[in-house]
C-alpha cells in the first residue's frame, strides 16, 4: 500500500495577529553601606554592617501579597587554602593527606528575609553561589587525584563557621517600608582586612530578578596599621628587625631578673 504525502504548507501570520509576550521583569534594586571603610584598630571587637536598598518599580499586587525576598551577601577577598587532615601515628597526631582550594572567600556572611528553602530553588542559589553550603570551591589541579575533594570542601566551611567567619542570618533583612528595605551583618573581631564585595539579589515568586553590587573596605589602623604595612611592603628588615628586637628583649629580661 503506498501513501502519497502531501507537502506541509507555510503558516501565513495575519498582519493583525501577534504573539504575546511576557513582559520581562521591569523592578531594579540599588543597596548603599552605612559606612564604605572600616578601620580595625586595637581594641576591635568586632561590629554589625547596616546595608540599606530600595526597590524600585515593584508590582503593587506582589508587593501587598510580600512575595518580593532580598538576599544580602557579604564576601571577603580571596586566597589559595589548604586543608589538612590529621591522623595518629604512634601516639603523635601527624598532618596526612591535604586539599589546597583556589580563591576561597576569606569570610562570607549573609542574611535573607526568609529561610533560603523558603526563598527559590536549591538550584538557583548553587546556580548564583548563594549561600555557605552553594558557593564553588575550585580544588588544586594537581591534588584531584585524592578524590576527597567533598570532604575537604566541607571541612573547611565548617572550620571558617567555627572561626565565625561564615554565617548565615536569616530574617535580618526587613522592609522597613513598602520599597525600603535594612539588611545587618556581623563582622568579627578577625574580619580579614581587604576589599568586601557586597551584593543584594531580589527574588519575585521563587525567581531571581536583579542583583547590585557595591564595596566595603576593611583596613587596620594605628600602630597596627604601620606594623602591617612595614611586614608587607618591607618583609626583609621587617625580620631583621623582629629578630634583633627579640634579641634585646630577652638580654634585658635576663638583665632584670638576674639572681647574682
Amino acid at each position: 500500500m503506498l501513501a502519497a504525502a502531501s507537502p506541509a504548507l507555510p503558516q501565513v501570520t495575519r498582519p493583525n495577529e501577534t504573539r504575546e509576550q511576557p513582559a520581562a521583569p521591569t523592578e531594579t534594586i540599588e543597596i548603599g553601606l552605612s559606612t564604605e571603610t572600616i578601620a580595625i584598630t586595637s581594641n576591635f571587637r568586632g561590629t554589625d554592617l547596616t546595608i540599606f536598598g530600595a526597590l524600585d518599580n515593584a508590582d503593587p499586587l506582589i508587593r501587598r501579597q510580600g512575595r518580593y525576598d532580598i538576599i544580602v551577601v557579604l564576601q571577603g577577598p580571596e586566597r589559595d587554602l589548604v586543608v589538612r587532615k590529621k591522623e595518629r601515628y604512634l601516639g603523635v597526631w601527624v598532618n596526612a593527606e591535604s586539599q589546597t582550594f583556589l580563591g576561597v572567600p576569606l569570610s562570607y556572611s549573609l542574611a535573607s528575609t526568609r529561610s533560603l528553602q523558603d526563598i527559590a530553588d536549591p538550584r538557583v542559589f548553587r546556580q548564583l553561589s548563594i549561600g555557605v553550603d552553594n558557593f564553588y570551591l575550585a580544588p588544586k589541579a594537581a591534588d584531584n587525584s585524592d578524590g576527597n575533594v567533598a570532604e575537604f570542601s566541607k571541612e573547611l566551611r565548617e572550620i571558617k563557621m567555627r572561626q565565625g567567619l561564615y554565617s548565615q542570618r536569616i530574617g535580618d533583612v526587613e522592609f522597613i517600608s513598602p520599597t525600603l528595605f535594612r539588611a545587618t551583618l556581623s563582622l568579627p573581631t578577625n574580619v580579614p582586612v581587604g576589599r568586601h564585595r557586597a551584593r543584594a539579589l531580589l527574588f519575585r515568586n521563587g525567581t531571581f530578578v536583579r542583583e547590585a553590587n557595591t564595596s566595603l573596605q576593611i583596613v587596620k589602623a594605628g600602630l597596627e596599621y604601620q606594623i602591617y604595612e612595614a611586614a608587607q611592603n618591607h618583609s626583609l628588615l621587617y625580620g631583621l628587625f623582629a629578630v634583633f628586637l627579640a634579641v634585646i628583649t630577652g638580654w634585658f629580661g635576663r638583665f632584670l631578673f638576674r639572681k647574682d
